[in-house]
Formats: structure tokens, C-alpha cells, sequence
């Protein structure tokens, strides 16, 4: 029995080292595993995102329903012998800046357009609304805009360097200053993200 013993000695070594190691791999993996768990439970799991198209509103509300269009505005401020005037109109945005969204224009013929800002910087609207059918109430006056001015809004559209370059003279044009915004049928994205705590709520 000693004999055997130390006959098959060097064997039982080799397979408790072997044994020992099996453990050492198994504990590994599973402590990757629970790490892997911890980490995935902590990420945040974004949903998806939903498109819901209604009629937006930026800035004050307002009240949409008795609206003029804005083709008329011209006429209706000239025949009022006054600087500005109070109202409100719908038409089509035909620009957006392309930074913040901080102004707009919007068309009042086939070839002019109105420049609207938002009362006091107070409030953006979306860079994509070109296009789109708006509200827009507040006050409307004629403006005669400095080549500075005329300069840094073409550099918010996106201009070249060649094309604002061109602007050399002031231009006098209808501008609007509006309390508030309706976009209508705009497609709101809508999207929540939910982490492990929000889950248990």
C-alpha cells in the first residue's frame, strides 16, 4: 500500500493542481459575470422614441384661432401710420438659425420673407421647422437692418464667406418681435431613459 501510494503520488499532485485551477477559472468567470450584471443593471436602458405630432408652443401661450395671415401684414402696418403694431398671423417659416434657433423667418409673399425674433432672447424654437405652418404673436414693425446685422444672420444660415461678403447695404424689410409660438403638426420626440432605481420606483 505504501508503495502505491507513492507510485501514484505525483498523479494525485497533478490532478488536485488541475482541480485547483478548474477553480480558480470558475471563480473568475462567475465574478466577470456578476461584474457584467452590476454594470448592465446600472446603465441607463433608453426607450423607444416615440414621434407624437400636435401643435407645439414656444414661448407665451397664445391664442391661435383669429390669427390674420401674414401676407397682409405690410399693408395693415402702412395703413396704420403708426412704428409698430400688436397681432397676431400665421404663416410659412422659410428660414431657421442654424445655431440656437433664436429667429426665423417667415414668408409674407412669393419673394419676401419677415425676419421674427423672440421677445428678450427668452425663448428658442427647433432648428427643423422650416416649412412648417406657424402662429406667431407679438409686435410687427418695419426695420431697416445694419450690414452687421445683415452679415451675422447670413452667418447663421449657414452662408458662405463669399456670400456675406456681398452684403454691402442696409436693408429695410418687415421684422416681427413675438411673445410666443405655435408650430403646428410638429413631430415632438418624446424619449425617457430609465435606470435601474427608476425601475424599482
Amino acid at each position: 500500500m505504501i508503495y502505491l501510494s507513492i507510485k501514484f503520488a505525483p498523479k494525485l499532485l497533478r490532478m488536485r493542481k488541475l482541480g485547483f485551477i478548474a477553480a480558480v477559472v470558475f471563480l473568475a468567470a462567475c465574478s466577470n459575470a456578476e461584474q457584467k450584471a452590476d454594470n448592465a443593471a446600472e446603465e441607463p436602458i433608453e426607450e423607444e422614441v416615440e414621434a407624437v405630432v400636435q401643435n407645439a408652443t414656444y414661448g407665451a401661450e397664445i391664442d391661435g384661432s383669429s390669427a390674420k395671415p401674414a401676407s397682409g401684414l405690410l399693408a395693415e402696418l402702412q395703413a396704420s401710420e403708426i412704428d409698430s403694431i400688436q397681432t397676431t398671423v400665421v404663416g410659412t417659416i422659410e428660414k431657421v438659425c442654424q445655431v440656437k434657433g433664436c429667429w426665423m423667418t417667415m414668408k409674407v409673399s412669393d419673394d419676401e420673407s419677415m425676419h421674427v425674433s423672440f421677445k428678450d432672447y427668452g425663448f428658442f424654437v427647433p432648428k427643423d421647422i422650416d416649412g412648417k405652418e406657424c402662429v406667431i404673436s407679438g409686435y410687427a414693425h418695419i426695420e431697416t437692418m445694419s450690414v452687421e446685422e445683415l452679415r451675422h444672420y447670413a452667418e447663421d444660415e449657414g452662408k458662405s464667406e463669399e456670400e456675406i461678403a456681398q452684403i454691402t447695404e442696409p436693408e429695410t424689410s418687415l421684422s416681427f418681435v413675438a411673445d410666443g409660438v405655435i408650430v403646428k403638426d410638429y413631430a415632438v420626440a418624446e424619449a425617457a431613459e430609465t435606470t435601474e432605481a427608476s425601475m424599482k420606483e
